[in-house]
């Protein structure tokens, strides 16, 4: 396999790697600024978002 060929793989995971830890923390941010209600045994339980 040519030199060109590795770099070109290497680019390939590096940039998905990227994409995948984005797109990891795009949805940790929309699950942390969301509005949580709970019910349960104790009742109801309202979680506002945080800022």
């Amino acid at each position: 396999m040519s030199r060109n060929a590795l770099y070109a793989i290497i680019a390939v995971l590096v940039v998905g790697g990227g994409f995948f830890a984005y797109q990891t923390y795009q949805a940790q941010e929309e699950k942390k600024n969301s509005l949580q209600i709970q019910v349960g045994p104790n009742g109801v339980k309202v979680d506002p978002p945080s800022r």
